[in-house]
């Protein structure tokens, strides 16, 4: 099963890097020859063909994203506090209980109800500590560590949240890997109206990635900003050509090794610091 599903998806991508191959062709009104193309895939964050990883989302833009939003099994009472936090940040996003589902009742699940992303939290003694982002249906899949959760269920006074269609801010993503993950991130948010007054930011600063949510507004010709929460910091660990439910079978296009000797010296998501104390 693992490898049909494994061949499908290296179909489908030739498929789809044959087809833009040509348009380019046509476009540019060269000589067309019909090679063979082999889909190498390099563990190195350095090394792999943008034109063939960026295919499953040439049409994202198409379509609003539906997000299903659930948890790993026997969720404590704080892990479901903060999916419900989660689904108010993401606009047409629903939430659902895991129960006993497994991956594969899970992606069948979402894919008859034409869900674009799964994103699933898992926990560790009541705190969540892992986010996994899953593109549907042929991936890829993100693996995220999380820490520094502060929900706004710990914040008081902190007011409602709007359900606008935020505006996205990246900080300091330059290299490709983290032009891979600005993709699968930004894709997760329909685009927002010129009129909205939600700001989403993802900074990052050494690899690890700040989430903030803010509200914007004008008071005596000055611009305020609210944070609205929750917050928290992701580092990015792994990234998969496939989804869920074969994902033994999927191929790796990236994964960190913090274990190297060249590990400290080498960002990942981008070669410089992100941010600088003596800036004003």
């Amino acid at each position: 099963m693992f490898r049909r599903q494994s061949r499908l998806r290296r179909e489908f991508l030739l498929r789809k890097s044959q087809k833009t191959r040509l348009e380019k062709t046509i476009s540019k009104n060269v000589s067309f020859y019909s090679e063979n193309l082999e889909l190498k895939c390099n563990q190195s964050h350095n090394n792999f063909d943008v034109d063939i990883v960026d295919d499953e989302y040439k049409y994202g833009n198409s379509c609003t994203p539906k997000i299903m939003i659930t948890t790993s099994h026997n969720p404590s009472a704080r892990l479901k506090m903060f999916v419900k936090e989660l689904r108010l940040i993401f606009p047409n996003a629903q939430r659902m209980n895991r129960g006993k589902n497994d991956l594969k009742q899970l992606v069948k699940l979402c894919c008859c109800n034409d869900v674009t992303d799964i994103i699933i939290v898992h926990e560790h003694r009541g705190i969540p500590d892992n986010i996994v982002i899953s593109h549907l249906p042929n991936g890829p899949t993100a693996f995220f560590n999380i820490s520094s959760v502060v929900m706004r269920h710990d914040v008081p006074f902190i007011g409602k949240m709007s359900e606008q269609s935020p505006h996205l801010i990246f900080h300091n993503f330059k290299t490709k890997i983290g032009q891979r993950a600005v993709n699968i991130l930004q894709h997760l948010f329909p685009t927002p109206k010129g009129d909205s007054k939600r700001v989403i930011t993802f900074a990052n600063h050494d690899d690890f990635v700040s989430f903030r949510h803010h509200l914007y507004k004008h008071e005596n010709k000055e611009l305020e900003l609210i944070e609205i929460g929750p917050r928290f910091q992701l580092k990015l660990y792994q990234i998969k050509l496939g989804i869920l439910d074969e994902i033994q079978a999927s191929d790796t296009e990236w994964t960190l090794r913090p274990y190297m000797n060249t590990s400290i010296k080498n960002r990942v998501l981008s070669l410089e610091n992100g941010w600088d104390q003596n800036e004003s």
